[in-house]
């Protein structure tokens, strides 16, 4: 018997790493001698440089770069086992996990460490990347980012902005002279499930915003700064940043690698499927089993939950989701094509003991789905 075991991670509670294990080790109690393959997967936010690495091979390169705040942080990007394409995710230089919560303040966060992860993989010969736009703390159009790379900003009297979204409000010109030369050389596939456009109420500031410590009056300011931005983009290199979709993804690093790095956006669970071999991993399953944080609306529109049912519906394998919270219907998991969803917490718990125990429950859970899906099978 195959089992693919396939889970998202349960954000802040456990990574699809640590739930594969744990899942794993319930699927051999019941079944010892089981085929069982761990796919932990990602859609382009954190997790994505691992779930992709463990995945498929290859390995982990961990450089010192500039953190959200501007202070240095190990931070590290993938290269997968073809040998020549790298896996670089935002939240790992730019993350918002990076920042205690009392200090998150999206005026002043900077990309920056990112783009130092590109100049770093760049340096090194590489010319093909992924990169996983989400989980980032900063809102500042990826200035931070193309800084990394060797451009500048420059506002009041020539001088070079500061760091951060608030800056951008200054900025008379980009020089992108300086820009790494592999960047021409290079490709560049943007992992992202998220649409929003650059600015205005469903863009970066407004959406985004919030999450990353922004107040009412912070949001107007940085959707302004960022609007200044397109207005100087578009004036300097003619194109208009403000109606692409998934310009506002990362704080708006999304519409600076497009106009400057001619990146290319492809759905994040898309891309993880084609990098895994998706297809060829389910081909003679039996049982799927994926799980994520919270299985509600969001999920119906093309989260990691519903970009694996495509496939596996079309292969007739019954697919069981596990997850913290449960909030569709039967209707609604048929229209995912989840067989059946279960829910990982065993009985009234505080939030955080519930995510303290993840792997744990999710172990517990799986042995009972295995021994159910066994008797079903006799």
């Amino acid at each position: 018997m195959k089992i693919v075991l396939a889970p998202d991670s349960f954000k802040g509670s456990a990574s699809s790493k640590q739930l594969c294990e744990a899942m794993a080790g319930a699927v051999l109690r019941e079944l010892p001698n089981a085929e069982v393959v761990q796919i932990p997967v990602a859609d382009g936010g954190e997790g994505t440089v691992e779930s992709m690495v463990l995945a498929v091979g290859g390995k982990l390169i961990t450089e010192t770069v500039s953190g959200p705040d501007n202070q240095p942080v190990e931070a590290s990007y993938g290269i997968l086992a073809d040998g020549k394409t790298v896996v670089i995710e935002t939240a790992q230089a730019s993350g918002l996990h990076l920042i205690q919560e009392e200090n998150r303040n999206p005026l002043y966060a900077t990309s920056k460490g990112t783009g130092e992860l590109v100049a770093k993989a760049l340096d090194s010969g590489y010319r093909e990347f992924i990169i996983g736009l989400g989980g980032s703390a900063t809102n500042d159009g990826g200035m931070g980012l193309l800084r990394g790379l060797g451009m500048e900003f420059y506002g009041q009297d020539d001088k070079p902005l500061a760091e951060g979204g608030a800056a951008l409000i200054g900025l008379k010109r980009i020089d992108d002279s300086n820009l790494h030369a592999g960047v021409k050389e290079a490709t560049f596939t943007v992992a992202c499930d998220v649409d929003n456009v650059l600015c205005g109420t469903q863009g970066a500031s407004a959406v985004f915003g919030p999450q990353k410590g922004a107040t009412p009056e912070m949001v107007r300011l940085l959707d302004s700064a960022l609007e200044h931005l397109a207005a100087v983009v578009l004036r300097q290199k003619g194109l208009n940043m403000l109606g692409w979709k998934g310009g506002g993804a990362a704080g708006g690093i999304g519409a600076a690698i497009m106009a400057f790095l001619q990146a290319q956006f492809q759905s994040g669970i898309e891309t993880m499927m084609q990098v895994v071999k998706w297809q060829e991993q389910i081909r003679d399953a039996d049982l799927i089993i994926t799980g994520e944080g919270k299985l509600d609306s969001q999920t119906l529109s093309g989260k990691v939950i519903h970009g694996l049912c495509g496939p596996a519906r079309k292969h007739n394998i019954p697919v069981v989701a596990l997850a913290g919270k449960v909030e569709l219907t039967s209707l609604q998991l048929d229209q995912l094509g989840v067989t059946s969803a279960f829910s990982i917490v065993q009985g009234p718990v505080e939030l955080a003991e519930a995510m303290k125990h993840a792997p744990e429950w999710a172990a517990k859970l799986t042995e009972q789905v295995i021994r159910l899906f066994r008797a079903s099978s006799r």
